[in-house]
């Protein structure tokens, strides 16, 4: 009796370890990293948000993977739009063995990353990150949900001549990797299209005092400024711009257009003044579906959309889609599927070319109306 009674619970403590390791098998871990501190902690949050959502929703449908239900968990991380800090999550992602990476926001973030990703096998997918050179490294793990800054670039410097009458050009970037890059390809485009860059100054993503170089471009008499930067600098330079007489029209990407503008501007945004386009949008078919998003974001955290938490979930969920496809989580297995995904989601059809790069990526334009973000137009 004494060796039965040994024996027992022997055999139960294994069949509970053996339980214990199957259960862990069935939580899949999927990151999000942004800036959850720092000038951009609004947008990061709202990033992360849209793939909580997502990862949510997933959980209480009982998502299924080859015939399993698996449970997902959201590993949040903060990469504060630091280049370094970003390497550093980056390679504690990998030691953790997620699955999957959403983000991360920035370009001058998420391109260092993804490097570390890519040598690991582990899927990234941004949200929001536009500069061209992080889909040209050759990595099959990078992919992105918004067209880049190419695309934008080009858009808004041919509106800006094209709409906005702007022949004299001043162009301000805050030497991030986005911010110049989106400046350079907005100068392109504006140049293309005929007009002449009569200023180019720089500032930083830090910045608050901007008095210097507007009023050595107020002396060039542009009639358009545009700023490659977020919305955190691009709103104080608003205020500044006010004060100083500036009356050209303010264009810039989706960095600063954002609904955190009108708070950051106060009294420098006037009617009509400014031009931005998010790297995104829906037409009339999808507006529905993003207004129903956007309901039930601010159901469920108390507060409007800022930035890009629609995409942030639907590259969540295209992930998942994706490991349904394989029938497995594992990124080796999925990787391949996620390439060749065709996924609707609300911000649109997510599909991606060889790059990583989405297939007919959308661009909104949009201007502020008594302190609100107003559509012009959807192109492709």
């Amino acid at each position: 009796m004494k060796i039965k009674s040994t024996i027992i619970p022997l055999a139960g403590a294994i069949a509970l370890a053996f339980a214990g390791a199957a259960f862990s098998q069935e939580v899949i871990k999927i990151a999000h990293v942004g800036p959850l501190s720092g000038p951009n902690a609004h947008m990061g949050k709202d990033n992360e948000n849209g793939a909580r959502m997502a990862i949510d929703e997933l959980n209480a449908k009982g998502f299924t993977i080859g015939g399993k239900k698996v449970t997902f968990e959201l590993v949040g991380e903060d990469d504060a739009s630091d280049p370094k800090q970003a390497t550093a999550v980056a390679t504690k992602l990998v030691d953790a063995k997620v699955a999957a990476v959403i983000g991360h926001l920035n370009s001058g973030t998420t391109i260092p990353a993804s490097k570390i990703y890519s040598d690991a096998g582990i899927p990234q997918v941004s949200p929001s990150a536009t500069n061209p050179k992080y889909t040209q490294q050759g990595f099959k793990t990078a992919f992105r949900v918004v067209a880049n800054d190419a695309q934008l670039g080009a858009v808004l410097g041919k509106y800006a001549v094209a709409s906005l009458k702007g022949k004299k050009i001043a162009v301000i970037d805050d030497r991030t990797a986005y911010g110049q890059g989106v400046a350079d390809e907005f100068a392109k485009g504006a140049k293309g299209a005929g007009a002449t860059i009569v200023a180019t100054q720089y500032t930083n993503d830090k910045a608050t005092d901007f008095n210097a170089i507007l009023t050595s471009i107020k002396s060039k008499k542009p009639e358009v400024v545009f700023f490659g930067g977020m919305d955190a600098v691009g709103g104080p330079m608003l205020r500044q711009m006010k004060q100083l007489g500036i009356s050209a029209k303010f264009m810039g990407g989706d960095g600063i257009c954002t609904g955190s503008l009108p708070g950051l501007a106060g009294d420098g945004l006037i009617d009509d003044q400014v031009v931005c386009a998010e790297a995104g949008g829906v037409d009339d078919a999808g507006k529905k579906g993003m207004d129903d998003f956007r309901a039930a974001y601010k159901k469920k955290f108390g507060i409007d959309v800022v930035y890009n938490a629609a995409y942030a979930y639907d590259a969540t969920m295209t992930v998942a889609d994706a490991m349904s496809k394989a029938k497995s989580a594992e990124p080796a297995k999925y990787l391949p599927f996620l390439a060749k995904i065709t996924h609707k989601g609300v911000t649109g059809t997510i599909a991606f070319d060889a790059k990583g790069d989405i297939k007919n990526g959308s661009l909104t334009l949009y201007t502020y109306k008594k302190g609100e973000r107003t559509l012009l137009t959807v192109v492709k």
